[in-house]
């Protein structure tokens, strides 16, 4: 029994549901938020969504101020215009609206505004984050429009280290937002090599949150029902963007993957952290390129759960079965086979090759692996990938 002893925490406060954004006046007040700072990326603060949600704080007569300067993959230099615009403001909280990049900056904007120490002080590592002030950190309100990262319910946020070029996972309980305001009439605008890419990492987010060892029964029934989610939803979505129950169905699998993966991640990310880092490619997306060769990879170790997953979502076969469902589906979505399908002109030579590796086995994604990532595991990983040989598959 002395094995069956976990930790457990669940999401926030979840407004989910079409026109619910209207709620947003609301859910500042009653998340104490009377000046916040409304942060997006560039790319969305000129799209309509936007402007439509800043008129309800206009009528509102809330005051605010607006931050976009956020890379896809967004870095310490963001954050740190982030806060001068934050201090600069006097806000006392912040909208983080979008995707991954803009949910996570404005978490870490909350989080750091009033901090003393550097932001990599907190890192994912043992109990760094009780160096923080929790007192100092401000609340937050999360509006997601892309059904993905799960960032809206999770309690870390990632930002990449520009002298190192390493992704970091900071972590603190109070980077959880107050109230989530999860509506799925503002994903409808996703096109569909986002809706993929966002897509398959909630799925990345659920598969390896479902096989990470560990006793944690309530993350892997999340992780399970997420995964049926996906497959079911997902190319419903890709296909027809304005399909509202698909894209609803959707925002919830990815609100239940960041809930799931509490439990661990694994390789694929671990993998995909430096990739991403390296190569400024879209990190759901690199999670789909993995995603086969890493489950090839951990086949012994996963086995017989991931039969129990395929029978639950009704794939026949077993593990052969679900492996041969995740390439079609990851087919169907356009999503590339290959990291040089991925990356257009990619010329990894041996020694950025084992820079990869390296990076990859100290990820703090790659201790929930169900099978140990070493560095030679990681070079044969990254080269199956670049081949596009998936070992095991048939065909």
């Amino acid at each position: 029994m002395t094995e069956l002893v976990s930790k457990w925490n669940y999401p926030t406060t979840v407004r989910f549901g079409a026109g619910r954004i209207s709620e947003l006046p609301d859910a500042l007040a009653a998340a104490n938020i009377k000046r916040p700072l409304f942060v997006t990326d560039p790319g969305l603060a000129k799209l309509p969504v936007v402007a439509s949600t800043l008129k309800l704080l206009d009528d509102a007569k809330i005051q605010y101020g607006v931050f976009s300067d956020v890379k896809p993959n967004p870095v310490g230099s963001n954050l740190t215009a982030g806060i001068e615009a934050f201090k600069r403001g006097q806000h006392d909280g912040v909208i983080a609206f979008g995707g991954g990049s803009g949910l996570d900056l404005g978490k870490l904007i909350a989080f750091q505004a009033g901090q003393t120490r550097p932001v990599w002080d907190f890192e994912d590592i043992g109990d760094w984050w009780t160096r923080a002030d929790s007192d100092a950190i401000a609340p937050i309100v999360a509006v997601p429009t892309t059904a993905g990262t799960g960032s809206e319910v999770g309690r870390a946020g990632v930002i990449t280290h520009e002298e190192t070029h390493t992704k970091k996972v900071i972590f603190h309980p109070k980077l959880l937002p107050a109230i989530v305001i999860a509506d799925p009439e503002l994903t409808v605008g996703m096109p569909p090599f986002i809706t993929a890419g966002t897509g398959m990492d909630a799925f990345a987010h659920c598969i390896e949150a479902y096989c990470a060892p560990g006793y944690h029964p309530m993350a892997d029934g999340i992780a399970v029902e997420g995964i049926r989610l996906v497959f079911e939803n997902l190319p419903k979505a890709y296909a027809n963007g304005k399909d509202l129950t698909a894209r609803a169905h959707m925002m919830s699998a990815a609100a239940m993957g960041a809930a799931a993966f509490q439990k661990g991640l694994g390789a694929i990310h671990s993998l995909s952290h430096p990739v991403g880092a390296l190569y400024d490619t879209h990190h759901g997306m690199t999670n789909a390129v993995f995603m086969p060769y890493v489950l090839a990879f951990n086949r012994d170790a996963i086995e017989e759960r991931i039969a129990r997953l395929a029978a639950y979502i009704g794939i026949e076969g077993g593990f052969d079965g679900f492996a041969k469902a995740v390439l079609k589906l990851r087919k169907e979505l356009g999503v590339p086979h290959a990291l040089p399908d991925l990356i257009k002109g990619l010329d990894m030579d041996e020694k950025r090759k084992e820079l990869i590796a390296d990076m990859a086995i100290v990820d703090p994604t790659a201790g929930g692996n169900p099978v140990k990532l070493t560095q030679k595991a990681a070079l044969t990983l990254l080269d199956n990938s670049i081949a596009g040989t998936v070992p095991g598959a048939a065909g």
